[in-house]
């Protein structure tokens, strides 16, 4: 069975469950209190808990359809910008974050932009931006 038939078929039955629990509370628990609510606060009540279910039901879908990303190898066609001159070692600016980096064919001046052609460990592997563009369009 697929992940999302059995999240389909997981988040029914417990909403079903909540639905039976609330009738539960509202039916028995609460006249014991001296609380009575009229069926039609009852309905209004379990419409809100079924419009609730639904939503996460359709935010945690998109979230579990999701392809993970993780790990350095993602970083491969992301564009950077060089921190020092790359000589053929340096630093390079990735989202935000410093990593090693290394020229794959040219002397590359700081501030100039990068694309990652590969990585190395923790060692990033690119190339001016207009080379790895050139590249790439080669390939395709």
């Amino acid at each position: 069975m697929r992940k999302g038939k059995k999240f389909t078929i997981y988040t029914i039955v417990t909403t079903l469950g909540e639905e039976v629990a609330l009738v539960a509370v509202v039916r028995w628990g609460l006249p014991l209190l001296g609380i009575n609510i009229p069926w039609w606060g009852l309905a209004l009540m379990m419409a809100a808990l079924a419009v609730y279910a639904y939503i996460t039901y359709w935010l945690c879908q998109k979230a579990l359809c999701k392809k993970a990303v993780v790990g350095s190898e993602t970083l491969v066609g992301i564009e950077g910008k060089t921190m020092c001159s790359l000589a053929p070692k340096g630093y390079v600016q990735v989202h935000g974050e410093l990593w090693k980096a290394v020229s794959a064919d040219a002397h590359l001046t700081k501030d100039e932009e990068v694309i990652v052609v590969g990585v190395n460990k923790l060692t990033l592997l690119v190339t001016p931006l207009h080379e790895g563009n050139r590249n790439s369009e080669a390939r395709g």
